[in-house]
């Protein structure tokens, strides 16, 4: 089997089409009319968190469900990155959470900030706001030549942390104020971004300005604290027993081959993680609720669009790795995404290969605006409206770096939770190819081998390892169309 059939079921399975063109360019969508956005970005919740989330299993029920999404990298600065600019890391310069070649750093030297939806939206009429975490290395406080806390361009309302992950004792910069909040429950941080976000609702709705509002969450990253209400919610909770749970893999890469197998202690580890990784999205899970009903009492439902997703997922005990990320697997690269909205069909799965980088796009097409020919991604508008794209991707790529530096990085893996060297990876329908730095590579059909347990990798027929490498060389190197000419081998 070359490229070609390795691809051919992402042709030939497009999505159910509904009757009609409820696309934005198709209702004639422009500032003045524009739909609205909420975009809820959580932190590292894998797809086995969603089933404990009602309002999100209920946007599955009244949307559109993308079962193919995923990052461009298993970490939390590149994939953000890509979200904001929709480019590959290898054009937004950010790999790492730190350091030359990661972190908000790098994210300000390579100009991303004004590559970002929120300058593009504001100046096409939208009133813009951005809640929560942003990128690794910013700080409330910093000032970057300004007289005043720095917001960065683009932004109407700016209420964002910087180390946030306890959920209490952090300061946030409110538009240029930098506040401090303790540790009551009222302080409880998802908690405040839901006030804070159904005021900028509340706000905008008498503006009569259409808005975009991304709602970003530190939950349910580490040390996945709870609502002090849902400490004690779930109580048992397990940690799911898949086929790769404390198995290992099959002719492994090298920087997997001594793990060794889980002791009862790290699997009761791995089970109290996961419950409080369960108990931390349960306010996540009633903040969407709380939007909904405030979209619904400001009469602003009907022309919202509200997306969920996540900017990496995290594997638990997989293939012996002790919890994180940053792997290619599944369990790492491959996220939920659903989305409500305007013209989106009910209980509908689109089955076609997105990714992170797609998000940006999708949000200028939803507001009106015609994409820059800069984007390495494709609008999602026409999917999640029921249509049938014609000569959609066949391939996508993961990019990963090793971090130079573990200080001051909370997402810093130790050598048994998974931390490979650098890598390119290219998943298409039905596969995973991986390409190591050190000159190791993996192989997994992902139909007949679903938990990547078996790397197929060294008996691969040379014309479909040839092929696979070469759409992979594309991919690496692409930039704006030419990525998606890549995505789209003829081989």
């Amino acid at each position: 089997m070359v490229l070609a059939g390795v691809l051919l079921a992402s042709c030939t399975r497009g999505g159910n089409t509904a009757d009609g063109d409820h696309s934005a360019g198709a209702r004639g969508s422009s500032s003045a009319n524009g739909p609205n956005v909420v975009y809820v970005l959580t932190d590292d919740l894998a797809w086995n968190l969603v089933k404990y989330m009602p309002h999100v299993r209920q946007m599955e029920e009244n949307g559109t469900t993308f079962t193919n999404f995923f990052v461009t990298d298993s970490l939390c600065c590149p994939s953000r990155s890509s979200i904001f600019t929709g480019q590959y890391p290898h054009n937004t310069g950010v790999f790492t959470n730190n350091g030359n070649d990661g972190g908000y750093g790098a994210f300000m030297r390579n100009n991303d900030e004004q590559k970002s939806f929120g300058p593009a939206l504001q100046r096409a009429g939208y009133r813009t706001g951005f809640m929560g975490k942003y990128l690794n290395g910013y700080q409330p406080g910093d000032r970057h030549g300004t007289s005043k806390p720095y917001v960065p361009p683009g932004w109407d309302e700016w209420d964002v942390a910087g180390d946030g992950y306890p959920e209490f004792n952090y300061n946030l910069n409110e538009n240029g104020r930098v506040v401090r909040y303790g540790h009551e429950p009222r302080d409880y941080l998802t908690d405040v971004l839901s006030k804070k976000a159904t005021s900028f609702i509340r706000s905008s709705a008498k503006s009569g300005k259409p808005f975009m509002l991304e709602v970003a969450t530190f939950a349910p990253h580490g040390p996945f604290t709870p609502a002090p209400r849902d400490e004690n919610t779930y109580p048992g909770l397990t940690a799911p027993r898949t086929d790769a749970y404390d198995k290992a893999t099959l002719n492994a890469p090298k920087w997997q081959q001594a793990l060794s197998p889980l002791t009862s202690k790290e699997q009761q580890d791995i089970d109290e993680k996961f419950a409080k990784r369960v108990r931390s999205v349960q306010a996540v899970d009633m903040m969407i609720g709380r939007l909904e009903n405030t979209l619904e009492a400001q009469g602003l439902a009907g022309d919202t669009y509200i997306v969920f997703g996540s900017d990496n997922g995290f594997h638990m005990g997989e293939h012996r790795l002790r919890p994180g990320k940053q792997t290619a697997y599944d369990t790492d690269i491959k996220v939920p995404m659903m989305v409500t909205g305007p013209g989106v069909p009910a209980g509908r799965h689109v089955s076609q290969l997105a990714e992170n980088i797609d998000m940006n796009p999708t949000f200028q097409e939803l507001a009106g605006v015609k994409p820059p020919s800069t984007v390495d991604g494709r609008s999602l508008a026409g999917l999640m409206h029921g249509r049938t794209e014609e000569d959609w991707r066949q391939a996508l790529l993961v990019e990963h770096h090793r971090a130079a530096s573990k200080n001051g990085d909370p997402d810093a893996a130790s050598d048994n939770s998974g931390d490979p060297p650098d890598y390119e990876a290219l998943r298409t329908a039905d596969a995973l190819y991986v390409e190591y730095a050190d000159g190791e590579s993996e192989f997994y059909s992902t139909t007949s081998d679903p938990d990547e347990l078996n790397n197929r990798a060294a008996s691969l027929p040379n014309e479909q390892r040839a092929s696979l490498h070469q759409t992979l060389t594309a991919l690496r190197s692409c930039k704006g169309a030419s990525c998606r000419t890549a995505s789209r081998p003829r081989t």
